[in-house]
């Protein structure tokens, strides 16, 4: 019986499995050092803040597994004998495989800096790092001051989980303005004043230099490199973002780059050996998309193409338009298409926000054909449906404005705002769109 192996428990490895075992009897088996079993990584933040327990994190019951007959292994794999189709581990244990899915994951960046090992000094990615901020920081008596290096959006979640605690933050931001690579200026903006609004102390346009020790190897202050301030902390979480996690990798004949190269089809450039998820990096981007996505939805996604290719339908793998969600401490966020932080030169922009400044759009399209290329909406819930359809109909800007009451996904009750969005509009671009009535037919056609 043919052996699949996957490196990995997170969401990509574990829809691989699921899919494989829908559509085969192959033999699989999963491989982790991590968890024993696959719990949701992006609900981490809401078991500290004590909205759920670590096990209600975890989608399936402990007998599923066996039920399906998917095996798990716990172990650290410490090389991949690809000629003979064998992983070796950290103990020399070593397993067989047929065909081999890395689905490993991503790791939180680390730039060299004196004291990033010490203890307290974490990032907020793994199971690991829910352990240790229970323990370093589970509550204000124990941990003075927390310190949080880099702006995104882990680095935004670590702060609300602290501040839910009670404990006092001092959020680190190398950029001029919060995630200003990726957010205009205004949305950009409007997050510096709900983190400022929360009561964490932002410091823009400054950068870590050193984490000093207290002498027995804990974390007890940072220094910043601008201006040699010292900001003494009981914890240090290092969000600088995240990068594959392919180290175990580099000694093997797999091709890499900052990740797993593979082509459309997952594939790498060694027979019977695939590579999905945050780990992953296309030889040539999709579109405008990166070659690398840390996102969940693209991994399950992957999970569910290498599925089927190592089942015996090779196909490739199509993302489609690009999508995200996130929640800014009280702002919630989404983006579908394209609004580039700055824009392009074929390119207008149309931004609106509300007096109360926690509500906004910005929409993106093109200056001649008037085609729509993407929206950030703040505040307010947009259908994802919606914006699917006419990013793949290529509908105009005037057609999603005409039709912007169909978007929107807010519960009953909720104030609507699409008549004064319109009325901008015309008025900044001396229009005349008329908005439609809700059409419930449109919606769930």
């Amino acid at each position: 019986m043919e052996h699949i192996v996957i490196i990995g428990n997170g969401i990509s490895g574990v829809t691989a499995a699921r899919h494989i075992r829908k559509l085969s009897d192959k033999k699989i088996t999963i491989v982790s050092a991590e968890t024993d079993y696959f719990f949701s990584r992006t609900a981490l933040m809401y078991v500290y803040m004590g909205h759920m327990k670590f096990e209600h994190t975890q989608p399936y019951e402990n007998w599923f597994w066996k039920k399906n007959r998917i095996e798990l292994k716990k172990g650290y794999v410490k090389n991949i004998d690809s000629k003979n189709k064998n992983l070796v581990f950290a103990d020399n244990d070593t397993l067989a495989y047929d065909k081999l899915i890395i689905a490993t994951g991503s790791k939180p960046n680390k730039f060299g800096w004196p004291g990033q090992d010490l203890k307290g000094v974490m990032g907020m990615y793994h199971k690991q790092d829910l352990d240790n901020l229970e323990k370093y920081a589970p509550n204000n008596k124990v941990c003075k001051r927390a310190v949080i290096v880099g702006g995104g959006l882990i680095g935004i979640e670590l702060a609300e989980m602290l501040h839910s605690r009670h404990i006092p933050v001092t959020f680190l931001v190398r950029e001029d303005s919060f995630w200003n690579g990726v957010l205009p200026d205004g949305e950009s903006a409007m997050i510096n004043r709900e983190i400022l609004r929360s009561g964490i102390d932002l410091r823009l346009g400054v950068n870590l230099k050193e984490i000093k020790s207290d002498g027995d190897g804990k974390a007890t202050s940072v220094v910043i490199a601008e201006t040699g301030e010292e900001i003494r902390c009981d914890v240090v979480g290092l969000t600088a973002g995240v990068s594959p996690n392919v180290d175990f990798i580099k000694d093997s004949d797999i091709e890499i780059g900052r990740g797993v190269k593979v082509n459309r089809f997952l594939e790498t450039n060694i027979q019977d050996i695939y590579a999905i998820g945050d780990c992953a990096e296309q030889h040539e981007a999709i579109g405008s998309r990166r070659p690398i996505e840390a996102v969940w939805y693209t991994g399950r996604m992957m999970g569910e193409t290498v599925a089927q290719t190592i089942c015996g339908n090779r196909i490739e793998y199509k993302p489609g338009h690009w999508f995200n969600s996130a929640k800014f401490i009280d702002i919630e966020y989404q983006t579908y298409g394209w609004v580039w932080a700055q824009p392009k030169e074929n390119e207008s922009r149309f931004y609106w926000e509300h007096e109360d400044g926690t509500k906004c759009i910005h929409i993106n399209y093109d200056k001649k054909t008037r085609a729509f290329i993407g929206i950030n909406t703040f505040g307010i819930r947009m259908r994802h449906q919606f914006f699917d359809k006419v990013l793949t109909e290529k509908r105009s800007v005037e057609h999603v404005l005409e039709h912007l009451a169909d978007a929107n996904f807010d519960p009953e009750f909720y104030k609507l705002y699409e008549k004064e969005i319109v009325a901008k509009f015309n008025e900044e671009n001396g229009t005349a769109i008329q908005l439609k009535k809700k059409s419930w037919k449109r919606i769930f056609a």
